[in-house]
Order: C-alpha cells, then sequence, then structure tokens
C-alpha cells in the first residue's frame, strides 16, 4: 500500500524501573548453569544484550500503556490537540491484561478518552503495534479517520521468573533441549505510544509513504507462548525461526519496491546482535545507519521496533527528509516492511 497522507505526528515512551544485567540473570541461572557446565558470559556474547528491564509482576499491561499514553497526550496538548480530537485507540501488546474484555478498553477508560473514540486490541506478536500502523494509515489514507493513537505495555517479569523457576528446577533439561528457553532470556519491556494523523493535521510530521506485508504461517509452530500473567511459558526454535525470519524479510522487502541505494536509515526488530546482522545482511542494508536498542532494553515486542525509531530521533536526531526503511518480523510468521520519509 503506498500512501499520501498518513504523518507520525508524536511518540512517548517509557523504561522500566527495574534492570537485570546479562551477568546477574546468570548468576540467578546458577544452578542449571552448574549442572549442565555453561560458560558464564555467553549470554551477552551470544546476543549483545547487556541488559534488559522489567516492572513488579503484578503490574498491569494496561498501567504500562496508560503511563505512556498520558506522556502523549500531555505532548499533543500542548499542540493544542484534545482528546476529542482522537478517533481511535489501538493497544497492541503481546502481553494483555486478561482475555476480556480488550485491554484497550481499560486504557481508553484509564486516559479518560470520550465515547466517541473507538477502541480495540490487535495481537500479532511482536508486530502488533506495526500492524496496527498498518490498520491506522488504510483508515486515515481512505478518509475514515483523521487521527489515532496505538499503544504497547510489554513486561517480561512472570516469562523471566517462570524460565528461571523451570531451569533451575527441571532436571530433566538438558544442553538440547534448553536451547528452546534461550530466547525467554532476552525478552525485555517498555511501554510506547504513537499517534498516526492525517497530513492536513500535522504537514510538516514524518510520512509513512508505503507498508508492505508478507507472511510464512507454515513457521507458526516456532515460537509459541501461552499462559496467564502470572506464569507465561514460551518456547522457541531460535535457529529455525532465524532462517525462515530472514528469508520472509528478504521476500517483504524485495516486494516493496523500496531502493537500498535510495534509503539513508535502517530499523529492524529488535531481537539481538545476530538476528540484525544476518537480517540485514540478507537485504543488503547492514552498511546503512541504524540504531539499537536490544544491548540496553533486551526484545521488547511489539514495542521495539517503535521505540527504538523514537529513541533514535531523541538521542541523534533524524534529519528533516531522510529515507528510512522499518523492517519488523513477529513470530507466526508476519513481516512488515514500511517507508517513511521524516
Amino acid at each position: 500500500m503506498k500512501y499520501n497522507n498518513v504523518v507520525i505526528e508524536d511518540y512517548a515512551y517509557i523504561e522500566p524501573p527495574e534492570i537485570l544485567t546479562s551477568d546477574k540473570l546468570e548468576e540467578l541461572l546458577g544452578p542449571i548453569y552448574t549442572r549442565l557446565k555453561l560458560p558464564h558470559g555467553r549470554l551477552e556474547l551470544m546476543t549483545g544484550i547487556k541488559s534488559r528491564g522489567f516492572w513488579p509482576n503484578s503490574t498491569r499491561p494496561s498501567s504500562i500503556a496508560t503511563e505512556a499514553g498520558n506522556k502523549l497526550l500531555d505532548k499533543l496538548s500542548k499542540k493544542g490537540i484534545k482528546k476529542g480530537d482522537i478517533n481511535l485507540l489501538i493497544n497492541s501488546s503481546v502481553c494483555r491484561d486478561f482475555l476480556e474484555p480488550s485491554t484497550a478498553s481499560v486504557i481508553h477508560a484509564n486516559l479518560e478518552m470520550p465515547s466517541e473514540c473507538m477502541l480495540f486490541d490487535i495481537s500479532n506478536a511482536c508486530l502488533g503495534m506495526v500492524s496496527a500502523w498498518e490498520i491506522v494509515a488504510n483508515m486515515i489514507e481512505t478518509g475514515a479517520i483523521k487521527r489515532a493513537i496505538i499503544l504497547s505495555g510489554e513486561n517480561s517479569a512472570p516469562l523471566l521468573d517462570n524460565t528461571i523457576k523451570t531451569l533451575n528446577e527441571d532436571q530433566s533439561i538438558t544442553r538440547k533441549s534448553v536451547k528452546k528457553y534461550f530466547a525467554n532470556l532476552t525478552i525485555g519491556s517498555a511501554g510506547v505510544a504513537y499517534c498516526l494523523s492525517h497530513k492536513d493535521e500535522a504537514p510538516n510530521a514524518p510520512r509513512i509513504t508505503s507498508i508492505t506485508n508478507r507472511s510464512d504461517s507454515k513457521a507458526n509452530k516456532l515460537c509459541q507462548g501461552d499462559g496467564n500473567p502470572e506464569s507465561l511459558v514460551m518456547e522457541t526454535d531460535s535457529e529455525e525461526l532465524l532462517k525462515y525470519g530472514k528469508a520472509l524479510a528478504k521476500k517483504t522487502f524485495d516486494d516493496s519496491g523500496l531502493n537500498p541505494k535510495e534509503i539513508d536509515i535502517v530499523i529492524g526488530h529488535q531481537v539481538g546482535k545476530a538476528h540484525k546482522e544476518v537480517v540485514l545482511g540478507k537485504l543488503g542494508l547492514n552498511k546503512h545507519d541504524t540504531f539499537d536498542t536490544f544491548d540496553t532494553l533486551g526484545n521488547t515486542g511489539s514495542a521495539a521496533l517503535p521505540i527504538t525509531l523514537a529513541k533514535m530521533n531523541d538521542v541523534k536526531g533524524i534529519e528533516k527528509g531522510k529515507k528510512i526503511a522499518l523492517v519488523g518480523i513477529g513470530s507466526g510468521l508476519s513481516c512488515s516492511v514500511l517507508g517513511v520519509t521524516w
């Protein structure tokens, strides 16, 4: 889909209050590291992740998203934008408060949004927010709405706690079977909120020019998670997931029509250094300017790519007119490539 009228009007994000370094995490995994004779330092060495953050286990995803949402609404308010000017609110996080009702309804109430503002959840693993952007962009382009906010609140604490407990207590786990839990140790936490609008509402804002999405649902068994917020479980075949992921990313990027020679910046999903090197190398974009957050935040799920784009702008300052390629991937398997002109 090509767009002429969709802009990123503003964004906001929050980072977790508690930090867990990879060194400390390996100390907590002392029993299994000793039993299986696993080398200390392998986690950071293999992933490039020095730390990841989290909120307490009892923290609801809606609370994290609400805090990011309030921060965004404050920024919009200073521009004269009222809550009544927002037509749609979407929650896009992997983590949810409960099965029913939608977590979006809790966030909507917390933010005291007007009844005219529609709400719903979008769930598409780590691609959730990007998928929500695509839905919103289509609605803006066709004139259905003028402005929407998309939020995500991801908290890794329950998954990390349950994984540490399982690895240390389950004596049947071997050096081979431990691999399916490895991805759990890379998961981090963050809250992020974006406002997308019609260009007439913010003529000078960065513009989304295109979105291309492709899927490979045969790979849906390579990463699966289940459980309630207090006891999450996830098992991942990381090697196979990377193999299928890079192939799907290549197809999606080729179909997007984006020209690598015309791209100034590329930002991918924040899994770790190996994923970054393999995927961007496959796309021929490994020499382009980029930005990482996985080293300090870990893989923050649906918040990962959006918060990385925001932090790059806040830290480095993206020059107006720069051409950006956003490459998002979510287990299932789905990939989206977005063209953005800053």
